[in-house]
């Protein structure tokens, strides 16, 4: 009997599934992928494209040709829910999309709603594609007022990769960047965070930590005001909001076990705890017996285990749990041409060749994906 296997989202756990299909394709079984996109951002060459080492295309993967290559049926559309009772995917523009097998990677998004003017005024830097819009917006505008000094406010300091990008991407540029933590990137250790702050500091990006944004005011004059619970104002041009992750509402309301931030909760074999037939990778899952960080390099490392798993479902096989690594290398682009590595406690000065090393391990990445 044939499997109908649907895909919702084109992240990168999923693109890494639609490759691994197409090399090795299964007989009896339907693949759909269900995206807004065509493209999605490449995200460890997503800082290096905004600071202007990598073209947009060096750095998106193509959907279309994944799809193709997977003999996959691509929808573009946005998902609005889930009938789970009758497994149907709901659609915003197309007909319902039945599935035997459903597999989640969509993107999160920072929260905002509870911030007055946040939601109108701000730029998230998730979705992605989105953000890179409000981008390229900003970049022109800086070409056709070349004596006008931008100042850009950047609200959640976890995200120094994203400041100190956008200073490499666009001259005469002021960051405001506000933490509500009193440290900066509180996840990492003490030197880590301490190399940052001198590399952020030496950029002249004003660093306001422990202060949190309570209002952001439109003005007259077309500027924007941040307010902070402090009385602290700062006045600038565009806000880019980088703070703490939230889920879609749908995933919830469709019955699905998440957390309290929407998060699809999963077992180790990337399995929902509630809906056995339902599996989910990257920002958007929930590991019950692990806790890591919503990064890029763990959506890349679920990509295989995914495929095996979701292949043996389709097969009828037994599962194999993911033990994702305790330790690994953390790579910070630091919009100069070097990288911060940091594995553990042991943090490596900035430098042009941990660059060069990075940029190795992306280029190769981008080299697997086929291309029509």
């Amino acid at each position: 009997m044939l499997k109908k296997l649907v895909l919702i989202g084109g992240g990168h756990s999923h693109a890494l599934v639609l490759r691994l299909f197409g090399n090795k394709p299964l007989s009896g079984v339907r693949l759909a992928l269900i995206t807004p996109d065509i493209y999605t951002p490449y995200s460890g060459m997503l800082p290096g494209h905004i600071a202007g080492f990598y073209s947009y295309s060096q750095c998106d993967i193509d959907l279309q040709s994944l799809s193709n290559f997977a003999h996959a049926q691509l929808c573009l559309d946005h998902v609005i829910g889930l009938d789970l009772k009758n497994r149907k995917v709901l659609c915003a523009n197309q007909p319902t999309v039945d599935f035997d097998i459903l597999s989640i990677n969509i993107s999160s998004t920072p929260t905002k709603l509870s911030v007055p003017g946040a939601v109108e005024y701000t730029i998230a830097a998730k979705p992605v594609a989105q953000f890179l819009e409000h981008w390229y917006q900003l970049q022109e505008n800086a070409v056709r007022n070349p004596q006008k000094a931008l100042n850009i406010a950047i609200v959640g300091g976890g995200d120094v990769e994203l400041a100190l990008s956008i200073l490499a991407g666009v001259r005469k540029l002021e960051i405001y960047l506000f933490q509500s933590s009193k440290e900066l990137m509180p996840s990492h250790h003490q030197s880590v965070r301490r190399i940052m702050r001198d590399i952020l500091s030496n950029q002249d990006v004003k660093l306001h930590l422990g202060e949190r944004v309570c209002e952001v005011v439109k003005l007259i004059n077309k500027g924007l005001t941040i307010k902070c619970e402090s009385g602290l104002m700062v006045t600038c041009d565009q806000v880019f909001w980088v703070t703490h992750a939230s889920a879609g509402s749908w995933l919830k309301a469709a019955g699905i076990g998440t957390d309290d931030q929407g998060f699809i909760l999963v077992n180790d074999n990337l399995q929902s705890v509630t809906h056995p037939h339902i599996f989910a990778a990257g920002d958007i899952a929930k590991m019950i017996n692990y806790q890591l960080p919503k990064a890029g390099v763990f959506a890349v490392h679920k990509g295989n285990p995914l495929y095996e798993n979701l292949r043996s479902m389709i097969l009828g096989e037994s599962l194999k749990p993911y033990k994702p690594q305790t330790a690994y290398f953390s790579l910070i682009v630091t919009g100069d041409g070097r990288v911060l590595a940091n594995r553990a406690i042991l943090p490596l000065p900035s430098h042009q060749l941990w660059w060069c090393w990075k940029d190795c391990i992306d280029r190769n990445f981008m080299a697997q994906s086929p291309h029509q």
